[in-house]
């Protein structure tokens, strides 16, 4: 079985479907969902879209990124996953991410040619330059010292030590190397405190490519979901 396999959404879990390699099963195009950092496939934002994506007769593939070790999560190994669960190069694959499955979409449309498009919903761009000044520097240094820090996962509902590899790992992926032409969508709260709208506005400079949507919300997006579907329908043309 394909990792992650076991994480997908439970509208895709109960198809006999999951049980057969994805690549037998004559799509055209694919559809994934990465939710966020301490977050799970069972969240808000992942069910609403899974619940509009099947009334479209889309079926959206929702991964557990989680894979029951968020204390060993990395973006590299987010990565990874992922790669491993696409279909061959010759299947379009269109990825919306949430927030740090944001950053991870615009990581797999540099790295992955069957990716054609990207969503992003309150990208983490910047991950590391927002979260740690928040937690402060000598929090830091125990966390670096220590090897973990408590981190409140939100899908568990419980702290969870997160090793300090996190860390280290995603300082190995500059930003500024995202540059592969493909079409961009980013749906991003004004009001956002975790991530600023100003990270999302700073990668669209310099890239044509993208296309930046700005909502009257928070990091959540959870009052403007209906208008991020509206957007996501355009942007892919469902319903046309």
């Amino acid at each position: 079985m394909v990792s992650g396999l076991n994480g997908l959404h439970e509208a895709v879990l109960d198809d006999d479907r999951v049980h057969r390699d994805h690549r037998h099963l004559g799509v055209e195009s694919y559809y994934l969902y990465l939710h966020g950092f301490a977050s799970g496939p069972k969240s808000a934002k992942a069910q609403y879209l899974c619940d509009r994506f099947t009334e479209a007769d889309i079926p959206l593939y929702i991964l557990d990124l989680n894979q029951g070790d968020f204390s060993h999560l990395t973006l590299t190994r987010q990565l990874q996953q992922v790669q491993s669960f696409l279909p061959p190069s010759d299947i379009p694959v269109t990825i919306i991410g949430s927030s740090f499955g944001g950053l991870t979409a615009a990581w797999l449309a540099q790295l992955c040619p069957q990716v054609k498009q990207i969503i992003t919903l309150a990208p983490a761009f910047g991950f590391l330059s927002h979260w740690l000044p928040k937690l402060g520097l000598e929090t830091v240094q125990q966390w670096q010292n220590s090897g973990y820090l408590p981190v409140y996962h939100y899908a568990e509902q419980r702290e969870i030590p997160l090793h300090y590899q996190f860390i280290t790992d995603v300082q190995q992926y500059p930003e500024a190397t995202l540059n592969r032409e493909i079409p961009t969508l980013l749906l991003h709260g004004i009001h956002d405190d975790v991530i600023p709208i100003q990270a999302s506005r700073t990668y669209c400079q310099n890239r044509p490519w993208t296309t930046l949507i700005e909502l009257e919300s928070d990091h959540t997006l959870g009052n403007v979901m209906p208008q991020i579907w509206q957007e996501i329908k355009q942007f892919l043309e469902i319903g046309h």
